[in-house]
């Protein structure tokens, strides 16, 4: 690969950790907002299928984002923008901490209580977030390149999925169990979120899967990648005679 085909591979690495990065901390901070998808008349635990935070809307896009870096870049560029994300929700969460004891003036179009309506729970949110992310991050990486060794970069779908919904699942089952454990939700409500939001979660993981295979041809017509062919970011500078 020319160094001119790295520095573009390079760019293109650096946008999707933005996108990366963006739609985590996105979902950290609008997480409180509740919302419902009824594509059919099913109840759960008492709950309707679907009702959940509009915070899952950017998040799993956060996974096909590290199975795509997973399948082009390798494991070690997809755990590197794992541990960014986790420095910018730290970020973050020092930001809003920051704006919540700065006092409001008089005319301030939002005062001091709504702020803390919207962004009250976020530190709790944030922090919960943080340990379900760096784990069920992890955890999908980690499953992906095991199928993607076992079966010698092929089936695709197979690692995509099998990697996102178990991670899915132990992400949904810990931040809702964090939730209810910080008083944010009641528990009443935990079965019902927990099957909700991991249906959900799997549901999108499935739709993305053509998203995955579009990216990566691209990828390897762009890049004339070889199946199980990973991009080397490193560049290595022409030697000189003097």
């Amino acid at each position: 690969m020319t160094q001119k085909d790295k520095l573009t591979a390079q760019r293109i690495y650096l946008l999707l950790g933005a996108l990366f990065i963006t739609s985590l901390v996105v979902s950290n901070l609008i997480f409180q907002k509740f919302f419902y998808w009824y594509p059919w008349d099913i109840e759960i635990f008492g709950s309707k299928l679907f009702e959940i935070s509009v915070g899952i809307l950017p998040y799993p896009i956060t996974f096909l984002i590290t199975d795509l870096i997973s399948e082009i870049y390798g494991k070690k560029r997809a755990n590197d923008i794992v541990v960014v994300g986790i420095f910018a929700s730290l970020f973050s969460l020092l930001i809003i901490l920051v704006a919540s004891h700065v006092p409001a003036t008089s005319w301030s179009y939002v005062n001091d209580q709504l702020f803390t309506k919207v962004f009250g729970n976020s530190a709790i949110a944030v922090f919960a977030s943080m340990l379900t992310y760096l784990f069920a991050q992890f955890v999908d990486i980690q499953i992906y390149h095991f199928w993607k060794r076992l079966t010698k970069g092929k089936h695709l779908w197979l690692r995509n999925n099998f990697s996102t919904w178990f991670s899915q699942f132990v992400d949904t089952f810990t931040i809702v169990t964090l939730l209810c454990s910080f008083g944010i939700i009641e528990w009443v409500n935990f079965k019902g979120l927990l099957v909700s939001g991991f249906l959900f979660k799997a549901f999108v993981a499935a739709c993305d899967t053509p998203l995955l295979y579009l990216g990566v041809y691209l990828f390897r017509k762009r890049f004339k990648l070889l199946i199980n062919e990973e991009i080397d970011l490193i560049l290595v500078p022409a030697l000189t005679k003097n």
